[in-house]
């Protein structure tokens, strides 16, 4: 028996991308595996690391806990869409500056539920940042240059929001 596909579309880091996807296929295998973007990692797959985080329509997720059929029509945003080695994301920035990264397995999950944070309140307090990363697991640097890092970028983004940035800053 052949397995039936659905054609599914994503606005996948800013660009219109289809997939022909089976019906409980993750959002996670279609990111990694069909897209290869690999940036988003593949942790327990239970949705208790916080490894996969992307960003689907402005709310940070679990990707191996959405099916990709219930991301149809909807934005996803990965680690891969929102710097570049040249022109880093503030958070990616912070994240260097402060030494928050160790092994780098959580780094692109924690930035990711981090960017969700800042883009709906770009100056959090400390608790609204352990809230926002308290699904995300780090074994390796501990989590008090994680929320420094955050609180760094937060100073940049809140910058750019209050219109006291000129450069472009990626988000």
């Amino acid at each position: 028996m052949t397995k039936q596909l659905i054609e599914i579309v994503l606005e996948l880091n800013g660009e219109r991308r289809a997939f022909q996807v089976e019906e409980r296929e993750t959002l996670l295998h279609v990111i990694r595996e069909r897209a290869g973007l690999t940036g988003t990692k593949k942790g327990c797959d239970l949705g208790e690391c916080g490894a996969c985080t992307v960003i689907l329509n402005g709310r940070a997720v679990n990707s191996c806990c959405v099916f990709a059929i219930q991301a149809n029509g909807k934005r996803v945003e990965t680690i891969e869409g929102i710097g570049t080695t040249e022109h880093p994301h503030p958070l990616q920035q912070a994240f260097i500056d402060a030494g928050a990264i160790q092994c780098g397995f959580c780094t692109p999950g924690m930035i990711m539920a981090a960017k969700a944070l800042l883009d709906r309140n770009p100056r959090p307090a400390r608790e609204e940042i352990r809230q926002a990363l308290s699904g995300n697991l780090c074994r390796c640097t501990g989590y008090e240059k994680i929320e420094r890092a955050i609180e760094m970028a937060a100073e940049v983004v809140a910058g750019y929001a209050e219109g006291r940035g000129t450069e472009d800053n990626g988000t």
